[in-house]
C-alpha cells in the first residue's frame, strides 16, 4: 500500500475505526436485533510461537466477515458477530475456548467451529459429537474424518494430509512427464517428528508401492532448529526430490540447511504448513526457487481480494497490522476458511429460514455444501477456491493443491492449475480407518443417505 502524508493522523483514525468496528461487531446484539445476528467464535493464537502465521490467518477471516457485514448487508440479511478467545495453539486452552463459547452468545447458536491447530481439533472430535457443533478443519486434522458416516460433526474440508501427500507424488510426475517416470525415483520425506508429521506416512508407504518409487522417511525432533544430522543423511541417500512436512522454525532451517549441503532448493517441495512466506524469507537468498503445494494460493488480484482492499482495507476497516501480508498465504487462508464457513451458513439457510443457524444445521449446511465453479465465479473467488462439493461420505469434497515456488520476493504459481490428488485410489483405504476407528469406538455409522433431506 502506499505511504501517504498524513499518516499519522490517517492512523489514529482507523484505530478508532476499527475499534468502533470491532465494538459493534463483538457487541451484544440487543434483544430485538438477537435473532437476526449469527456469532461466529474465533479461536485464535495471536501470542506464542505461532503467532506469526495466527495474526494474518484471523485478519483474512475477519476481514471476509466484515466484507460480508458492510458490503452485503449479512448472510441473507443476517450479520455475523464474533469474538475471539486465545488459544496460543495450546491443546489445553483451545478446548478451554470451545468449552467457554459451545453454547452460543445472546441467543445466538454456533454454526461451526475452527479449532486452528491439527491436536486441539483431534482432542475435540467427540465433545464436537455430544455438543453437535462441526468442526471445520481447512488444510489439516483427522483425515478419516472424510467418512462423515463416522465422524458426523468433523469435516477435513478442502485438502486433507492424505491428498497433500498424493497431490505431491503427482505434481513430481507432471515434472518427469508422466507417473510411469516415478518408477525407480527416490522421495525423501523430512518430517516433523510429532503425529502431524506423520499423517502422511502410510499413503506415501502405499503410492510407492503402486508407483514403484523409494519412499525414504526422515524425522526431525520438535523443533527442528538443528538438522545437520538428517540433511547429511540426504546428501548420503542422494533423493531425487524432497516433501519437507515442517511447520514453524523447522521450515527455514531445513532450506538453509538444504542449500548449505548442496541439494538443490528448487527440488525440495514444502507441504501445505512449510509453504508461507513466513516459512520462506527467514531462509533469505537461498530460499529462491523453493516450492509448496498448498490449497491456500497466494495473491492479491483474484476478485474478491480487489473487493475486499476497496471496501475493507482501503477504509481503514481491515483487522491486518501489516498490509505486506494482504494476499499472503496466510491471509489467503482465512478468507478462504471464512467463504466456506459463510457459504455453509447460507446453504443451510436455504433449508431452514435466513436466520441464525445451529451446529446441527450447520452440519446440514456443509453436508450440502456446493462451490462449483458458478458459485465461486459469483463470490470472486475463481482459482482462490477449488471447486467443493461435500456429501456425508465426502467431508473433504477436493482434494487438490496448487504448487508455488518463491522467487525471492513472492510466490508465483507453477503448476497447471490445481494438482488433483488420487483420491480414488486413497478414498477406499481412509473408509478402512475410518471403520476401524468405528469399531474401537463402539460407532455406528449413519447410513449414506441419511443426510440427504
Amino acid at each position: 500500500m502506499p505511504t501517504r502524508p498524513n499518516r499519522s493522523f490517517r492512523s489514529v483514525l482507523a484505530a478508532a475505526v476499527l475499534a468502533l468496528a470491532a465494538t459493534v461487531a463483538a457487541a451484544p446484539a440487543t434483544h430485538a436485533e438477537e435473532a437476526k445476528q449469527q456469532y461466529f467464535p474465533l479461536a485464535t493464537f495471536r501470542v506464542g510461537a505461532y503467532a506469526s502465521s495466527g495474526i494474518p490467518v484471523w485478519a483474512g477471516t475477519i476481514d471476509y466477515f466484515r466484507y460480508i457485514n458492510e458490503v452485503e448487508g449479512g448472510i441473507n440479511g443476517v450479520k455475523l458477530f464474533w469474538d475471539e478467545c486465545e488459544t496460543e495453539w495450546e491443546v489445553e486452552k483451545g478446548v478451554e475456548c470451545y468449552e467457554r463459547v459451545k453454547a452460543g452468545r445472546d441467543g445466538s447458536p454456533v454454526p461451526l467451529f475452527l479449532p486452528h491447530g491439527d491436536p486441539i481439533s483431534k482432542a475435540l472430535t467427540e465433545k464436537s459429537v455430544a455438543d453437535k457443533i462441526p468442526l471445520v478443519t481447512t488444510g489439516y486434522g483427522r483425515t478419516e474424518a472424510i467418512d462423515g458416516r463416522v465422524f458426523p460433526y468433523s469435516f477435513t474440508v478442502l485438502f486433507s494430509f492424505w491428498s497433500e501427500a498424493s497431490s505431491v507424488v503427482n505434481y513430481i510426475a507432471e515434472i518427469e512427464g508422466g507417473k510411469d517416470k516415478l518408477k525407480g525415483l527416490k522421495i525423501a520425506t523430512v518430517y516433523h517428528d510429532s503425529p502431524y508429521g506423520k499423517e502422511t506416512q502410510t499413503p506415501l508407504a502405499f503410492l510407492a508401492e503402486k508407483y514403484g518409487f523409494e519412499d525414504i522417511q526422515i524425522p526431525v525432533p520438535h523443533p527442528g532448529n538443528e538438522q545437520s544430522a538428517q540433511w547429511a543423511k540426504i546428501r548420503q541417500l542422494k533423493p531425487d526430490y524432497v516433501f519437507l512436512r515442517g511447520w514453524g522454525v523447522m521450515t527455514p532451517v531445513a532450506i538453509k540447511t538444504a542449500a548449505k549441503t548442496g541439494f538443490p532448493v528448487d527440488h525440495v517441495i514444502g507441504g501445505i504448513w512449510s509453504g508461507s512466506e513466513e516459512d520462506v524469507r527467514p531462509a533469505g537468498a537461498v530460499g529462491k526457487g523453493y516450492k509448496a503445494i498448498t490449497p491456500f494460493p497466494a495473491g492479491a488480484d483474484f476478485e474478491i481480494l480487489k473487493k475486499i482492499k476497496a471496501e475493507i482495507l482501503d477504509k481503514g476497516l481491515s483487522d491486518l497490522k501489516d498490509p505486506k501480508s494482504f494476499g499472503s498465504v496466510y491471509y489467503n487462508s482465512g478468507v478462504i476458511e471464512a467463504i466456506i464457513a459463510v457459504e455453509a451458513i447460507r446453504t443451510a439457510q436455504g433449508k431452514f429460514g435466513n436466520r441464525p443457524i445451529t451446529g446441527e444445521e450447520g452440519q446440514w449446511g456443509l453436508e450440502h455444501l456446493k462451490l462449483d465453479d458458478a458459485r465461486l465465479k459469483e463470490i470472486g473467488a475463481e482459482g482462490l477456491v477449488q471447486p467443493l462439493e461435500l456429501s456425508i461420505k465426502d467431508h473433504e469434497g477436493g482434494g487438490a493443491g496448487k504448487v508455488i515456488q518463491w522467487n525471492g520476493e513472492g510466490w508465483d504459481i507453477v503448476s497447471n492449475g490445481w494438482v488433483k490428488s488420487d483420491r480414488d485410489l486413497l478414498l477406499p483405504l481412509i473408509y478402512e480407518r475410518a471403520a476401524a476407528y468405528a469399531k474401537e469406538k463402539g460407532i455406528t455409522p449413519r447410513s449414506s443417505d441419511s443426510a440427504a433431506n
